[in-house]
């Protein structure tokens, strides 16, 4: 028997973990200062090369949470390094069980590596997926950033919402 699908309501956020988790962190302290997300549940998903800092990022976004007054389940997601193929499905089929259980999902793309992003933009695409939100951290310099959101000028760095950015969302 298939359960039925459950309205958690709320929202859901995937973010990837590549080289920096300094840039992981601030995406997410950004998101929820300045976009007003305030996620349920939280997925990181990186790739075996980096997957020994995904439990200091996962207790970073722990703690930048609890400062917002949220408690989101937290998970990670270990993947083979440079699997396009994978990274895709495994992400695809994340945000479609969040989907399914009536999450809003937003995808945080700033710390991920190229072959992530491309094989979660794709795949989400591909299948017709509703995301809410695609995340990035910009800046405009990366000298001396490898430190907390507020201390980083906010004159140099905007989090952007492509969604929003390409019209799809308002």
């Amino acid at each position: 028997m298939i359960s039925p699908v459950t309205s958690a309501g709320g929202d859901a956020y995937i973010t990837l973990l590549g080289r920096s988790t300094w840039a992981l962190v601030n995406a997410y302290h950004a998101v929820l200062r300045e976009k007003g997300l305030r996620p349920e549940r939280v997925s990181i998903v990186t790739e075996e090369p980096y997957a020994e800092d995904a439990s200091t990022a996962a207790e970073a976004v722990r703690i930048v949470s609890g400062r917002y007054g949220v408690l989101p389940v937290i998970e990670v997601i270990v993947l083979p390094e440079a699997d396009f193929v994978r990274a895709g499905q495994t992400i695809r089929s994340l945000a479609n069980d969040f989907i399914r259980q009536g999450f809003d999902v937003a995808i945080d793309i700033t710390s991920g590596r190229k072959v992530t992003v491309a094989g979660a933009l794709i795949a989400v695409s591909v299948a017709g997926l509703d995301l809410r939100h695609i995340y990035y951290l910009a800046m405009k310099s990366t000298d001396d950033v490898a430190k907390p959101y507020m201390m980083i000028p906010h004159q140099i760095q905007r989090i952007r919402d492509i969604m929003e950015d390409a019209g799809a969302r308002p």
